[in-house]
């Protein structure tokens, strides 16, 4: 069973004996950042530092030329990914005998946010979200779909893995994250997820609802939500806060945006690309859903993409409905945390794998090879060793 480690490019570079070490865990593949957004992160075994402060969204090698003179565009890495530093960490991955493919992060960007405001996603009271650029806008999708092109088919590569292909919305980890005084179920996500840009609200007039009026009726179903009420129950969640026509209205309108868009990007990506690259989407089968794991709907999305990267730390059911609609080929990758220190069971992992095969998973995905401990490694390495 073919598997794969998530690297980051300052894991390697600086490391000689990093490449080696992660190729003797018993991976055949790793999943190396080109496209990154923020982020702080140990590198416990570097021998020259041990966090890399990543400030702001960018990508790991020198923009191309398509950029010159363009609003949105990508932003170049500082000193914790200075030059290339995905070529020079892919070189000495692949001399380690290991397959590279690249990792690109997509909407989820602060530093645009924060430059480029009206990119963002606006909720219905009018708050901005700065980490998700809103996906039905046409700059952005120009922008997002040139950098899935760019920043996945790089030298040497021989796929890609695309991360948030899709809406981001209300959840999201940031600095000091103090967003959980109120329990916001699956349904109160999808309302305090709903943009209202220009973009969007043209959007849901175009399927036959008034923008100002949905607003209301967003922050009227929220009302109770804040006061302590419940607000679970999946989709009929949803369609119980806001009324069956208007939840249904605009999730057609989200649904459409997301599916358009990657399509866009995978034939961007597939135009940019050498014969037989693999393109790959961290997917949620629940097309609602927002985040770094794209909601989208199975049958479209493996009929698009070669396949998908299914979170899967905690239980592998959401595999379920993309085996469903697999057909020969398809890559069903089973993703799991196994760093324990960020909620993964390493110790746990051969019988995760051994569910997730029952399940439909083809391929594993093990996050992260560089931020996790040397317990966690050892483990990894003996049940890769008995696959």
């Amino acid at each position: 069973m073919k598997a794969s480690a998530f690297v980051y490019p300052w894991d390697v570079n600086g490391d000689p004996e990093a490449a080696g070490r992660i190729a003797g865990l018993g991976v055949g593949q790793v999943t190396l950042a080109s496209a990154y957004h923020s982020t702080r992160a140990l590198t416990p075994r570097h021998p020259r530092q041990r966090v890399v402060t990543a400030e702001h969204a960018a990508v790991l090698y020198p923009p191309g030329e398509r950029w010159a003179g363009r609003v949105p565009g990508p932003y170049a890495a500082g000193d914790w990914a200075p030059g290339d530093a995905f070529g020079e960490a892919a070189g000495a991955l692949a001399d380690a005998g290991l397959e590279v493919h690249t990792w690109v992060v997509l909407a989820h960007n602060s530093r645009l946010g924060a430059e480029h405001p009206d990119t963002s996603v606006v909720n219905a009271y009018g708050d901005r979200y700065p980490w998700a650029p809103c996906i039905a806008q046409a700059g952005t999708r120009a922008y997002l779909v040139d950098l899935a092109a760019e920043a996945a088919v790089r030298p040497g590569a021989r796929g890609t893995e695309l991360e948030s292909l899709g809406w981001y919305g209300l959840a999201h980890l940031h600095a000091h994250d103090k967003t959980a005084g109120v329990g916001l179920g699956d349904a109160g996500q999808y309302l305090m997820s709903l943009c209202f840009c220009p973009a969007c609200r043209e959007g849901y007039g175009g399927r036959g609802l008034d923008a100002d009026e949905l607003a209301s009726s967003v922050r009227a179903a929220l009302e109770p939500v804040w006061r302590g009420a419940p607000s679970d129950g999946g989709w009929a969640g949803v369609s119980e806060l806001l009324g069956e026509a208007s939840a249904n209205a605009t999730r057609a309108w989200r649904d459409e945006t997301a599916r358009t868009l990657q399509e866009a990007a995978v034939g961007a990506v597939r135009r940019a690309a050498p014969e037989g690259f693999q393109v790959l989407l961290h997917a949620d089968p629940v097309s609602y859903h927002c985040g770094a794991n794209a909601g989208v709907d199975p049958a479209h999305i493996l009929g698009v993409a070669d396949g998908v990267v299914v979170p899967c730390t905690g239980g592998a059911g959401l595999l379920s409905p993309f085996a469903r609609e697999a057909r020969g080929g398809a890559v069903l990758a089973a993703n799991f945390t196994v760093v324990s220190g960020m909620g993964g069971s390493p110790a746990g992992l051969a019988a995760d794998v051994v569910e997730a095969r029952r399940l439909g998973a083809t391929e594993l995905r093990l996050y992260h090879a560089g931020l996790a401990a040397d317990a966690d490694l050892e483990a990894v390495r003996g049940v890769l060793a008995g696959l």
